[in-house]
């Protein structure tokens, strides 16, 4: 195929590749958003590792979910199992 033709099918592979993911996701009930997909893919795609990736939004959410109950009133020891 011509080179525009190439990249616009490389482009479309890319969309169905996060459509699929997106869907998986959700089945999963992940709670990520496609864009963040996009960004954890792109970060995979450049060699950061999928562990540690993991690791960093299991993090994060623990200090959202933190913060959250900490605006909210909520002790540490009620909140402690909502990501254990």
């Amino acid at each position: 195929p011509p080179p525009k033709m190439a990249a616009l099918a490389v482009g479309q592979d890319a969309s169905d590749t996060l459509d699929l993911l997106h869907e998986i996701s959700s089945l999963l009930e992940t709670g990520l958003d496609k864009e963040t997909l996009a960004v954890l893919l792109a970060l995979c795609e450049q060699g950061v590792n999928a562990e540690a990736l993991a690791a960093v939004v299991k993090e994060l959410r623990r200090e959202a979910a933190a913060l959250n109950a900490a605006e909210d009133g909520i002790t540490e020891g009620e909140q402690a199992g909502v990501f254990a």
